[in-house]
Protein backbone atom coordinates (compact mmCIF):
# COMPACT_ATOMS: atom_id res chain seq x y z
CA UNK A 1 0.00 0.00 0.00
CA UNK A 2 2.85 2.55 1.18
CA UNK A 3 4.76 1.66 -2.41
CA UNK A 4 1.18 2.02 -4.19
CA UNK A 5 0.94 5.88 -2.54
CA UNK A 6 5.04 6.48 -2.97
CA UNK A 7 4.39 5.46 -6.77
CA UNK A 8 1.45 7.80 -6.95
CA UNK A 9 3.00 10.68 -5.09
CA UNK A 10 6.22 10.43 -7.67
CA UNK A 11 4.32 10.42 -10.71
CA UNK A 12 1.60 13.53 -9.92
CA UNK A 13 5.27 15.47 -8.61
CA UNK A 14 6.42 17.25 -11.74
CA UNK A 15 2.94 18.14 -12.68
CA UNK A 16 2.56 19.94 -8.77
CA UNK A 17 5.81 20.97 -9.20
CA UNK A 18 5.34 23.14 -12.35
CA UNK A 19 1.57 24.14 -10.85
CA UNK A 20 3.24 25.40 -7.44
CA UNK A 21 5.59 27.13 -9.10
CA UNK A 22 3.76 28.83 -12.21
CA UNK A 23 0.01 28.86 -10.35
CA UNK A 24 -0.30 28.73 -6.73
CA UNK A 25 3.37 31.17 -5.71
CA UNK A 26 2.29 33.97 -8.45
CA UNK A 27 -1.26 34.05 -6.52
CA UNK A 28 0.12 34.09 -3.73
CA UNK A 29 2.91 37.00 -4.44
CA UNK A 30 0.10 38.59 -5.85
CA UNK A 31 -1.89 38.42 -2.83
CA UNK A 32 1.16 39.60 -0.82
CA UNK A 33 1.75 42.53 -2.85
CA UNK A 34 -1.81 44.04 -3.25
CA UNK A 35 -0.86 44.95 0.20
CA UNK A 36 2.01 47.01 -0.92
CA UNK A 37 3.32 49.89 -2.30
CA UNK A 38 5.64 48.51 -4.84
CA UNK A 39 7.09 50.94 -8.16
CA UNK A 40 8.98 47.42 -9.26
CA UNK A 41 12.25 48.89 -8.47
CA UNK A 42 12.47 49.54 -4.71
CA UNK A 43 11.38 47.25 -1.82
CA UNK A 44 7.67 47.01 -1.19
CA UNK A 45 6.27 49.43 1.36
CA UNK A 46 3.61 47.71 3.37
CA UNK A 47 0.51 50.19 3.29
CA UNK A 48 -2.40 47.55 4.63
CA UNK A 49 -5.73 47.57 2.76
CA UNK A 50 -5.15 51.24 1.10
CA UNK A 51 -4.79 49.78 -1.87
CA UNK A 52 -8.64 47.94 -2.03
CA UNK A 53 -9.90 51.45 -0.19
CA UNK A 54 -8.37 53.17 -2.80
CA UNK A 55 -9.87 50.87 -5.69
CA UNK A 56 -13.44 50.77 -4.55
CA UNK A 57 -13.41 54.35 -3.27
CA UNK A 58 -11.07 57.08 -5.20
CA UNK A 59 -10.83 54.65 -8.73
CA UNK A 60 -13.47 56.50 -10.46
CA UNK A 61 -12.40 54.65 -13.97
CA UNK A 62 -12.27 51.33 -12.61
CA UNK A 63 -15.98 52.00 -10.83
CA UNK A 64 -17.41 53.86 -13.75
CA UNK A 65 -15.92 52.01 -16.59
CA UNK A 66 -13.72 49.50 -16.14
CA UNK A 67 -15.90 47.24 -13.79
CA UNK A 68 -19.33 47.79 -15.88
CA UNK A 69 -17.53 47.00 -18.62
CA UNK A 70 -16.39 43.73 -17.24
CA UNK A 71 -19.61 42.88 -15.92
CA UNK A 72 -21.36 43.39 -19.32
CA UNK A 73 -18.99 41.78 -20.99
CA UNK A 74 -18.30 38.88 -19.09
CA UNK A 75 -22.28 38.24 -18.75
CA UNK A 76 -23.13 38.54 -22.49
CA UNK A 77 -20.00 36.41 -23.91
CA UNK A 78 -19.69 34.06 -21.30
CA UNK A 79 -23.56 32.83 -21.65
CA UNK A 80 -23.75 33.16 -25.44
CA UNK A 81 -20.15 31.61 -26.04
CA UNK A 82 -21.06 28.61 -23.49
CA UNK A 83 -24.41 28.29 -25.02
CA UNK A 84 -23.41 28.21 -28.70
CA UNK A 85 -20.39 26.17 -27.88
CA UNK A 86 -22.82 23.45 -26.65
CA UNK A 87 -24.94 23.68 -29.77
CA UNK A 88 -22.28 23.72 -32.07
CA UNK A 89 -21.06 20.53 -30.60
CA UNK A 90 -24.33 18.85 -30.49
CA UNK A 91 -24.97 19.19 -34.41
CA UNK A 92 -21.62 17.70 -35.26
CA UNK A 93 -22.22 14.78 -32.86
CA UNK A 94 -25.28 14.22 -35.40
CA UNK A 95 -23.17 14.12 -38.58
CA UNK A 96 -20.72 11.41 -39.90
CA UNK A 97 -16.73 11.04 -38.56
CA UNK A 98 -15.25 12.37 -41.48
CA UNK A 99 -17.41 16.13 -41.56
CA UNK A 100 -17.58 16.22 -38.16
CA UNK A 101 -13.88 16.11 -38.10
CA UNK A 102 -13.68 19.07 -40.67
CA UNK A 103 -15.85 21.32 -39.24
CA UNK A 104 -14.74 20.92 -35.85
CA UNK A 105 -11.00 22.02 -36.98
CA UNK A 106 -12.91 25.12 -38.68
CA UNK A 107 -14.61 26.19 -35.53
CA UNK A 108 -12.08 25.64 -33.15
CA UNK A 109 -9.00 26.88 -35.27
CA UNK A 110 -9.95 30.86 -34.78
CA UNK A 111 -9.29 29.98 -31.16
CA UNK A 112 -5.54 29.01 -32.19
CA UNK A 113 -5.40 32.40 -34.67
CA UNK A 114 -6.81 34.53 -32.41
CA UNK A 115 -3.92 37.40 -32.96
CA UNK A 116 -3.45 37.23 -37.10
CA UNK A 117 -7.23 36.75 -37.76
CA UNK A 118 -7.69 40.65 -35.59
CA UNK A 119 -5.18 41.93 -37.63
CA UNK A 120 -6.00 40.45 -41.10
CA UNK A 121 -9.91 39.84 -40.62
CA UNK A 122 -11.74 42.55 -37.84
CA UNK A 123 -9.53 45.23 -38.45
CA UNK A 124 -9.94 44.73 -42.77
CA UNK A 125 -13.88 44.84 -42.01
CA UNK A 126 -14.16 47.27 -39.21
CA UNK A 127 -11.38 50.02 -41.22
CA UNK A 128 -12.99 53.56 -40.20
CA UNK A 129 -11.74 54.57 -43.85
CA UNK A 130 -13.68 53.89 -47.49
CA UNK A 131 -11.41 51.09 -47.63
CA UNK A 132 -12.97 49.10 -44.54
CA UNK A 133 -15.41 46.25 -46.23
CA UNK A 134 -18.63 47.08 -44.06
CA UNK A 135 -17.99 50.92 -44.57
CA UNK A 136 -17.73 49.98 -47.99
CA UNK A 137 -20.30 48.38 -48.62
CA UNK A 138 -22.63 50.53 -46.62
CA UNK A 139 -21.91 53.94 -48.63
CA UNK A 140 -22.64 51.48 -52.41
CA UNK A 141 -26.08 50.91 -50.55
CA UNK A 142 -26.05 54.49 -49.43
CA UNK A 143 -27.02 53.73 -46.21
CA UNK A 144 -24.17 55.99 -44.63
CA UNK A 145 -22.09 58.99 -46.50
CA UNK A 146 -19.18 59.11 -44.53
CA UNK A 147 -17.04 56.19 -43.28
CA UNK A 148 -17.82 55.24 -39.16
CA UNK A 149 -14.62 54.80 -36.98
CA UNK A 150 -15.99 51.85 -36.08
CA UNK A 151 -13.06 51.12 -33.95
CA UNK A 152 -12.70 54.29 -32.05
CA UNK A 153 -16.08 55.23 -31.31
CA UNK A 154 -17.43 54.45 -28.10
CA UNK A 155 -20.68 53.49 -29.51
CA UNK A 156 -19.43 50.11 -31.61
CA UNK A 157 -16.04 49.31 -29.80
CA UNK A 158 -18.17 47.25 -27.31
CA UNK A 159 -20.32 45.32 -29.31
CA UNK A 160 -17.48 44.75 -31.63
CA UNK A 161 -15.70 43.18 -28.62
CA UNK A 162 -18.39 40.76 -28.30
CA UNK A 163 -19.22 39.68 -31.67
CA UNK A 164 -15.37 38.90 -32.12
CA UNK A 165 -14.56 37.16 -28.75
CA UNK A 166 -17.73 35.11 -29.29
CA UNK A 167 -16.56 34.16 -32.63
CA UNK A 168 -13.36 32.89 -31.09
CA UNK A 169 -14.56 31.16 -28.01
CA UNK A 170 -15.07 27.94 -29.48
CA UNK A 171 -11.64 26.64 -27.70
CA UNK A 172 -10.96 23.58 -25.52
CA UNK A 173 -14.55 23.52 -24.01
CA UNK A 174 -16.50 23.35 -27.21
CA UNK A 175 -13.95 20.24 -27.82
CA UNK A 176 -14.41 19.18 -24.37
CA UNK A 177 -17.86 19.05 -24.89
CA UNK A 178 -18.31 17.04 -28.35
CA UNK A 179 -16.21 14.67 -26.77
CA UNK A 180 -18.55 14.10 -24.10
CA UNK A 181 -21.73 14.23 -26.23
CA UNK A 182 -19.66 11.50 -28.58
CA UNK A 183 -19.09 9.15 -25.78
CA UNK A 184 -22.74 8.78 -24.16
CA UNK A 185 -24.25 5.50 -24.24
CA UNK A 186 -26.61 5.11 -26.91
CA UNK A 187 -28.44 2.42 -24.82
CA UNK A 188 -29.59 5.26 -22.49
CA UNK A 189 -31.16 7.14 -25.75
CA UNK A 190 -32.75 3.68 -26.51
CA UNK A 191 -34.05 3.95 -23.16
CA UNK A 192 -35.57 7.44 -22.95
CA UNK A 193 -37.32 6.52 -26.09
CA UNK A 194 -39.01 3.62 -24.04
CA UNK A 195 -39.98 5.99 -21.37
CA UNK A 196 -41.47 8.70 -23.66
CA UNK A 197 -39.15 10.66 -24.71
CA UNK A 198 -39.82 11.52 -28.21
CA UNK A 199 -38.43 15.16 -29.16
CA UNK A 200 -34.85 16.40 -29.24
CA UNK A 201 -35.15 19.24 -26.61
CA UNK A 202 -36.68 16.17 -24.39
CA UNK A 203 -33.42 13.77 -25.29
CA UNK A 204 -31.01 16.90 -24.76
CA UNK A 205 -32.36 18.11 -21.35
CA UNK A 206 -32.77 14.61 -19.83
CA UNK A 207 -30.35 12.43 -21.32
CA UNK A 208 -27.53 14.47 -22.72
CA UNK A 209 -27.09 17.17 -20.20
CA UNK A 210 -27.05 14.62 -17.42
CA UNK A 211 -24.90 12.24 -19.09
CA UNK A 212 -21.91 14.60 -19.96
CA UNK A 213 -21.80 16.76 -16.55
CA UNK A 214 -18.08 16.86 -15.93
CA UNK A 215 -17.44 17.84 -19.69
CA UNK A 216 -20.17 21.03 -19.13
CA UNK A 217 -18.43 22.11 -15.98
CA UNK A 218 -15.21 21.93 -17.64
CA UNK A 219 -16.51 24.05 -20.75
CA UNK A 220 -18.46 26.51 -17.90
CA UNK A 221 -15.35 27.29 -15.65
CA UNK A 222 -13.04 27.41 -19.15
CA UNK A 223 -15.84 29.70 -20.44
CA UNK A 224 -15.70 31.85 -17.29
CA UNK A 225 -11.93 32.29 -17.09
CA UNK A 226 -11.17 33.18 -20.76
CA UNK A 227 -13.89 35.56 -20.47
CA UNK A 228 -12.54 37.65 -17.70
CA UNK A 229 -9.49 37.30 -18.70
CA UNK A 230 -9.91 38.67 -22.06
CA UNK A 231 -8.33 42.07 -22.13
CA UNK A 232 -6.20 42.44 -25.76
CA UNK A 233 -9.55 42.29 -27.64
CA UNK A 234 -10.26 46.47 -26.59
CA UNK A 235 -6.48 46.93 -27.23
CA UNK A 236 -5.59 45.42 -30.78
CA UNK A 237 -8.98 46.48 -31.84
CA UNK A 238 -8.81 50.32 -31.12
CA UNK A 239 -4.75 50.31 -30.99
CA UNK A 240 -4.54 51.94 -27.63
CA UNK A 241 -4.65 51.50 -23.76
CA UNK A 242 -6.64 52.91 -22.47
CA UNK A 243 -9.32 52.64 -25.33
CA UNK A 244 -11.19 55.63 -26.81
CA UNK A 245 -12.82 56.93 -23.51
CA UNK A 246 -11.99 53.82 -21.94
CA UNK A 247 -15.32 52.40 -23.94
CA UNK A 248 -13.68 48.78 -24.06
CA UNK A 249 -11.61 49.16 -21.12
CA UNK A 250 -11.46 45.47 -19.34
CA UNK A 251 -9.86 44.88 -16.13
CA UNK A 252 -7.07 43.15 -17.47
CA UNK A 253 -6.06 46.22 -19.51
CA UNK A 254 -6.94 48.05 -15.96
CA UNK A 255 -4.02 45.49 -14.55
CA UNK A 256 -1.85 46.49 -17.40
CA UNK A 257 -2.34 50.13 -17.40
CA UNK A 258 -1.36 50.12 -13.19
CA UNK A 259 1.27 47.23 -14.06
CA UNK A 260 3.21 48.09 -16.81
CA UNK A 261 2.71 51.34 -18.06
CA UNK A 262 2.65 53.39 -14.35
CA UNK A 263 4.31 50.72 -12.53
CA UNK A 264 2.40 50.87 -9.27
CA UNK A 265 2.79 46.73 -8.92
CA UNK A 266 0.93 46.89 -5.71
CA UNK A 267 -2.35 48.90 -6.99
CA UNK A 268 -1.98 46.39 -10.19
CA UNK A 269 -1.97 43.27 -7.78
CA UNK A 270 -4.68 44.55 -6.24
CA UNK A 271 -7.30 45.28 -8.96
CA UNK A 272 -5.74 41.13 -9.95
CA UNK A 273 -6.56 39.53 -7.13
CA UNK A 274 -10.30 41.49 -7.35
CA UNK A 275 -10.51 39.68 -10.75
CA UNK A 276 -9.45 36.35 -9.12
CA UNK A 277 -11.99 37.13 -6.64
CA UNK A 278 -14.86 37.53 -9.32
CA UNK A 279 -13.54 33.99 -11.53
CA UNK A 280 -13.76 32.64 -8.21
CA UNK A 281 -17.65 32.96 -7.45
CA UNK A 282 -18.68 32.74 -11.23
CA UNK A 283 -17.10 29.38 -11.21
CA UNK A 284 -18.74 28.08 -8.11
CA UNK A 285 -21.98 29.37 -9.71
CA UNK A 286 -20.54 26.94 -12.55
CA UNK A 287 -20.20 23.97 -9.91
CA UNK A 288 -23.26 24.70 -8.38
CA UNK A 289 -24.97 24.02 -11.68
CA UNK A 290 -22.87 20.84 -12.94
CA UNK A 291 -20.81 19.58 -9.84
CA UNK A 292 -21.25 16.80 -8.57
CA UNK A 293 -23.90 17.14 -5.77
CA UNK A 294 -22.15 14.35 -3.75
Amino acid sequence: MNKSKSSIILFLSPYLLIFSIFIILPVIMAILLSFTNFNAIQFPNFIGLKNYVNLITTDDVFMQYVLPNTLKFSLIVGPLGYILAFILAWMLAQIPALPRTILALIIYSPSMTMGVAMQVIWKSLFSGDVTGYINSWLIRLNLIQQPIQWLQSPKYLMPIMIIVTIWSSMGVGFLAMLAGILNINPELYEAGYIDGISKKWQEIIYITIPSMKPQMLFGAVMSVVTTFQAGAIGVQLSGSNPTPQYAGQLIVNHIEDYGFLRYEMGYAAAVSVFLLFLILISSKVAWSLFGEKD
